[in-house]
């Protein structure tokens, strides 16, 4: 009981901190580009896993783990903060938010065809449900919404599915903030290259907002975010804690509005939720 209450913290609090990613991506894309921020966050967060990993004298993943590891390294390190903050050039972290309730869908998808589960009829209603309520409030809105950045965060989405159920297979064998520390090292070099190519010509420029927003997304939403949240589906059970994940489009909103001054309409909100509830509804039959 004791430790299930405690994955359930985790796990939340995991949600909490995944919340202010895209806020703190938008403020970070004003005066940093996409390629720069995301390497250099990648960076940041590769050096801190690596001395944690040292200091707690990890073994060396088997020869077998590294391809997998690639994967979440392409999914979750490169692909989603990378695609996340070319769309936020397009669109508001509020209108982002409403993507990201179709991320545990995503990773429920990707967990299938990795895991080989059959889930029933209702689960694949859900999933077109979901899917079509997001297509259809992209569509339904104004000239202001940009088709680049929808289509930008549906694949953001994809990859950070896809990275989500490749992590969840190697945590059984690793452990949790194992596989982002050992994705974040593998991936180092290559983002140290590309930090370096992608570098502006100054960084004396910056404001607070900038610096704090990129110390954020590094630290917070690249590595400890994935301490808690996969500590919480290790003690609380993937199903169960999984299901937290949910709360992130309100956390997101929430956070946008308040933190970004960002307009929250009434569609937008009705959207999340029917989105959420799609989720859910998938989740329950999967």
């Amino acid at each position: 009981m004791q430790a299930s209450f405690s994955g359930w913290g985790s796990g939340l609090l995991g949600v909490v901190i995944f919340s202010g990613s895209l806020p703190a991506t938008r403020v970070a894309v004003g005066m940093l580009e996409p390629v720069f921020l995301t390497s250099a966050r990648a960076v940041i967060a590769a050096l801190a896993g690596a001395a944690l990993l040292l200091l707690l004298r990890q073994p060396v993943p088997r020869r077998q783990d590294l391809l997998p590891l690639a994967v979440v390294a392409g999914g979750v390190v490169i692909g989603f903060p990378l695609l996340t903050a070319m769309a936020l050039q397009h669109i508001t972290a509020a209108h982002s938010t409403v993507f990201i309730g179709l991320l545990p869908l995503a990773t429920a998808i990707f967990g299938v065809l990795r895991g080989g589960e059959r889930p029933g009829p209702l689960f694949w209603l859900f999933s077109i449900l979901g899917s079509l309520a997001v297509a259809g409030f992209a569509l339904s809105q104004n000239a202001e919404v940009s088709l680049t950045g929808d289509a930008l965060m549906l694949a953001a989405i994809t990859f950070c599915g896809l990275g989500y159920a490749e992590g969840a297979q190697l945590s059984r064998r690793l452990g949790g903030w194992q596989v982002i520390s050992w994705a974040l090292a593998l991936a180092l070099p290559v983002m140290a290259l590309t930090a370096l190519a992608a570098r502006p010509e100054t960084l004396a420029g910056l404001s607070l907002p900038v610096w704090i927003s990129l110390g954020y997304v590094s630290m917070f939403s690249m590595l400890i975010g994935f301490v808690f949240w996969y500590r919480g589906l290790a003690l609380g059970g993937t199903a169960g804690v999984g299901q937290l994940q949910l709360l992130q489009p309100f956390l997101g909103l929430i956070l946008a509005a308040w933190l970004l001054s960002e307009p929250v309409a009434p569609a937008m909100l009705g959207a999340t939720a029917f989105v959420v509830l799609c989720v859910a509804g998938a989740k329950r039959y999967a």
